[in-house]
């Protein structure tokens, strides 16, 4: 006989789930508020959390101190909230110039990372190799077992799916090659997932300070090629999480000159404003008059103009002939960030781009303001995370696949590996 409707084990992971959502977002809450938000009996939610109690998946913080000279009558409030350190969770991040390894709290809090720069030469098996000697180090360095782990969650990057040997089936991924070679070394719940996504999850779930209005953010990841991530109530909605590079496409300037190779028209975010297009912007007004120079730091040739040489050549006083560049790029990303936000109406725009100085910001600021507004402009802020906790990317995936959905109940390796 067939059964419908939701098993008692499923209604508890889902209380349990609501428990810890509300906890995340809000920080310390009392089982009353909890109890009121959840539209539960407060004998209901005591018995949840008090086998989480038990479990160690959170913990009594102190009572509510009241600003009252009379506290009022009856029982006391007492604060719960997650405890961050009830399991750990290693995160890597695989992206096009760096494999990025480390060790966090269920807060994102970093306890140890590995990081190696890579370009486009390297294969699978310096990466992987490089991947599972960082992990067995880190376990090691901080006297871990993998009980105490929740699990490794694996962010890789759009543009690397090929290299790590992910294949594409129906618009989907399928990791289970890169899967079942860590697997075979590391036997503990693995996640993985698009990089972007993951860095998204970060930028929500690890901020330092609690605002539970805040649950809506577009994010825009700034690199050889552009990715962009909505989400609604704090996750990503589908249709974005599944095509991340749908921005590159954009058309951004119509009065462009050239065509793209890629998408072959005028004027798309790629061909100019990724990184590249940056570039090259900056090795057609390269000459001993305009740039002396960042013409010193590459002996002349062209073919030599990095990110990093046209970021020291700006710094030591090339500033004239690329602050116009800068200027006219940024014009051009504020058309791209007015036309998101219309589109998106998110609460705020997140943009991750390792590359991005202080002053290039104020560039982008000051144009967002004449271009798009102020409206616009106080929706922007930079992410979080820095460019040396890459795999905070990860692991943001592993904790919200392996705690929060899951209730805060443990994972079975042999199910989770995707």
């Amino acid at each position: 006989m067939q059964q419908h409707g939701i098993s008692k084990l499923d209604l508890k992971r889902q209380n349990r789930m609501h428990v810890l959502k509300i906890l995340k977002r809000r920080g310390p809450t009392s089982r009353i508020d909890i109890a009121n938000m959840l539209k539960l009996t407060r004998a209901a939610v005591t018995i949840i959390t008090n086998e989480m109690i038990e479990q160690g998946i959170i913990v009594e913080v102190g009572e509510y101190k009241h600003t009252l000279e009379k506290a009022p009558r009856g029982r006391k409030k007492i604060f719960i909230d997650i405890n961050q350190n009830y399991k750990f969770v290693l995160g890597v991040c695989i992206e096009e110039d760096i494999v990025s390894v480390g060790l966090s709290t269920l807060a994102g809090l970093v306890l140890d990372k590995r990081n190696r720069e890579i370009d486009q030469n390297v294969d699978y098996y310096e990466i992987t190799d490089f991947v599972k000697e960082s992990l067995r180090s880190i376990l090691t360095d901080n006297c871990l077992k993998n009980e105490d782990l929740l699990g490794i969650g694996f962010g890789i990057f759009p543009s690397m799916y090929s290299c790590m040997k992910v294949v594409m089936e129906d618009g989907e991924p399928n990791f289970i090659n890169l899967a079942d070679d860590i697997y075979a070394q590391f036997p503990v719940p693995l996640i993985f997932d698009n990089s972007v996504k993951g860095t998204a999850m970060a930028n929500i779930d690890f901020l330092p300070d609690k605002d539970e209005n805040r649950q809506n953010i577009a994010f825009l990841q700034i690199g050889n090629s552009l990715h962009f991530v909505v989400t609604n109530l704090n996750d990503p909605i589908y249709s974005y999480d599944n095509r991340t590079d749908f921005v590159d496409k954009m058309i951004v300037n119509k009065n462009a000159s050239t065509i793209c190779p890629k998408c072959q028209r005028r004027g798309c975010v790629s061909n100019e404003i990724s990184i590249p297009a940056i570039v090259k912007k900056i090795r057609s007004i390269h000459s001993a008059e305009n740039t002396p120079i960042l013409y010193k730091l590459t002996g002349g040739n062209p073919d030599r103009i990095t990110v990093d040489v046209i970021k020291r050549a700006y710094e030591a006083g090339d500033k004239t002939e690329i602050s116009k560049v800068f200027r006219s790029v940024c014009d051009l990303y504020a058309v791209l960030l007015n036309n998101l936000y219309y589109a998106t109406n998110p609460q705020k725009i997140v943009i991750q781009c390792w590359d991005m100085t202080d002053k290039i910001f104020d560039f982008l600021m000051e144009s967002v303001e004449r271009i798009a507004g102020e409206e616009v402009k106080s929706k922007i802020s930079l992410s979080i995370i820095e460019d040396r906790h890459r795999f905070l990317s990860g692991c943001a995936l592993a904790i919200r696949e392996l705690f929060y959905t899951r209730g805060g109940f443990d994972a079975y390796a042999e199910d989770l590996r995707k």
